[in-house]
């Protein structure tokens, strides 16, 4: 019994052992709580010794207290793979040419059951073994560049992918796909839509809000949508491909500076924000929402600027913020701060002395507006135009994280802070437009008749 209880131990060994169920086992248990049925998991070697952990149908993992369980009992035993093998991928001589990059990120993930965390495990190979209606749509080739969660993505790797995206657009790939962790999906295809200008064909950087062992997940049709896009799609941009709504009626292709991800855990959680997107996606086909966009060329040109200067930072403002948070700043060496400010582009007085010393030491501080929505206008109130003779400098309506990641290629190319404010002010992709369309702001409020009406008429 001993080799079958993996990670168990103490009270939660007992009742195992007292029952004869074994890890792996599907089983039957009656508690206090009522009645639950599931496979019995290996015990993350962190966790405490008083639950035994099932999978329920539903995909999801649930702790039962050893202390509540009045019977169990195994219904059947098969113990569980989680390595998908890789396969070779099918060519077709008429079919496109598709590269998908890996980086990490629950797209490209699995359950360890060793920590109970989701981890980096599936190669892009193992992709297809995962999901062969890709051989249907392109002939792709896959590398796996890294292997972390997306908050290990940083300027390292932004060089590392555009340079890697630049070669193979020399070589005449019809389409790139970019596997992406998605909690700071939108930090890297900003850093993709600087560093990889005018690109001849589509960049799609994909991920999932739920990883591949779970019956909910959108990892395999967000893969099948932003490859259909790579290989078929004149969209040529960088552009992130994900769940429309939070079923699965059809994906949306969002431009790479304007687009945020808005939820935790829905798998809706990207929207384009102060504007529309770029097109909406099925498995059958591509509906452009925008017209204004780069068209695919034949062309294998492409500019590739891989620069990052990493001392910059982005701070989210709040009442009552001291001083000495922007003093540090400048005293570790700094060269760029963005900040979010309240309203049309505001901080507190007590800070601006920080902000007049950081600016004469020649800190590059650039001003956003945490709303998301609207622009910066400080010129409007005193306290605007009283920062802006301080030296910060509006950024019209620029997502304050596509601000810190444009600051930090800025500063990676040139130490003159007017060259800097140039590079700033000048949109390359969209990051600032001239007005946000009437359909580009829309937030609304449940409970009320009108939107509670639009609701069931779209989900009955």
């Amino acid at each position: 019994m001993a080799d079958a209880v993996q990670g168990y131990r103490g009270e939660a060994l007992t009742v195992l052992e007292k029952y004869g169920v074994r890890v792996w086992s599907e089983a039957k248990i009656k508690s206090t709580r009522g009645d639950f049925e599931g496979i019995v998991l290996p015990r993350a070697e962190n966790d405490d010794n008083l639950h035994i952990v099932l999978k329920l149908d539903t995909g999801y993992n649930i702790g039962i207290s050893v202390d509540t369980i009045i019977e169990m009992k195994e219904s059947g035993y098969k113990e569980a793979h989680y390595k998908i093998p890789e396969q070779e991928f099918p060519v077709s001589e008429n079919k496109p040419s598709v590269k998908l990059f890996g980086t990490g990120g629950t797209i490209a993930s699995r359950l360890d059951y060793r920590t109970g965390a989701v981890i980096p495990a599936f190669s892009p190979g193992e992709l297809y073994g995962a999901v062969p209606e890709l051989a249907d749509i392109c002939n792709l080739t896959t590398e796996k560049l890294f292997a972390v969660f997306s908050e290990n993505m940083g300027p390292k790797q932004y060089i590392v992918l555009a340079k890697a995206i630049g070669e193979q657009i020399a070589k005449g790939i019809d389409g790139i796909v970019v596997g992406h962790g998605t909690d700071t999906m939108h930090h890297t295809a900003a850093a993709l839509s600087f560093m990889v200008q005018n690109p001849p064909v589509p960049i799609v950087i994909v991920g999932s809000q739920r990883s591949s062992d779970r019956p909910s997940s959108d990892a395999a049709l967000n893969l099948i949508h932003a490859t259909k896009a790579a290989a078929e799609s004149d969209i040529a941009e960088v552009m992130v491909c994900m769940f429309g709504p939070t079923s699965d009626e059809y994906g949306l292709l969002h431009m790479g500076t304007r687009v945020r991800k808005m939820h935790s855990s829905y798998r809706s959680t990207f929207r384009t924000i102060g504007d529309i997107p770029l097109a909406m996606i099925d498995r059958k086909k591509i509906t452009p929402i925008w017209q204004d966009y780069n068209r695919r060329r034949q062309d294998h040109g492409v500019k590739i600027l891989p620069y990052f200067e990493e001392k910059v930072a982005l701070i989210y403002y709040y009442p009552n913020m001291q001083p000495d948070i922007i003093d540090s700043l400048v005293d570790n060496g700094y060269r760029g701060i963005v900040i979010a400010g309240t309203g049309l582009g505001h901080v507190n007085k007590p800070v601006y002395p920080a902000i007049d010393r950081a600016t004469k030491a020649g800190v590059a501080i650039y001003m956003t507006v945490q709303t998301l929505w609207g622009y910066v206008h400080m010129f409007v109130y005193d306290t605007g135009r009283d920062l802006m003779s301080l030296g910060i400098i509006p950024t019209e309506n620029m997502l304050p994280e596509v601000a810190y990641v444009k600051l930090g290629w800025a500063l990676g190319q040139t130490d003159d802070l007017d060259e800097v404010k140039k590079i700033m002010l000048t949109p390359v992709r969209s990051e600032i437009t001239e007005r946000e369309p009437y359909n580009g702001y829309l937030i609304f409020q449940g409970g009320v008749p009108e939107v509670e009406k639009f609701l069931h008429s779209i989900h009955r």
